[in-house]
């Protein structure tokens, strides 16, 4: 399955797939980007004149890339149109803001996969390398 397949497979899109390119993956983790483009909705609200990235926007991107990409790369062939994902477990911590125009990396390990349960543990780096957020995610993948 290439990268390309796996984000096909995704089960969102526009406006709200997050999930631009995908680096590397393996039974590991995964690494993928994504970019912010400066006419998305969400920043005509959030901070008048100030745009910045909600943070629960940035928790679905390491989600999408970190843990639904991963997972149906781990499923491979058993990842069917009629499989679910649901999101079980977040704890994240926010460092440093995301503005409007910013591409940012994804950097997701597994803990574990068993179950259908997959854990990993995920960051967030800008274009400067500067982590902006980090910490685990879990969801249920049947």
């Amino acid at each position: 399955m290439t990268n390309q397949d796996i984000i096909a497979k995704l089960p969102y899109t526009k406006p709200f797939l997050f999930v631009d390119e995908l680096i590397s993956i393996s039974e590991n983790g995964v690494e993928g980007n994504y970019y912010f483009d400066e006419n998305l909705d969400f920043y005509k609200g959030h901070f008048i004149s100030n745009p910045v990235t909600p943070g629960v926007i940035l928790t679905e991107v390491m989600a999408q890339i970190g843990l639904v990409c991963l997972g149906i790369f781990l499923l491979n062939k058993e990842f069917i149109e009629t499989t679910s994902i649901a999101l079980t477990s977040v704890e994240i911590d926010f460092l440093k803001p995301v503005y409007p125009k910013e591409k940012v990396t994804v950097i997701s390990e597994k803990i574990y996969f068993r179950f259908g349960k997959l854990k990993c543990k995920v960051s967030m780096k800008n274009e400067q390398g500067a982590e902006v957020c980090s910490g685990t995610i879990a969801g249920m993948i049947v």
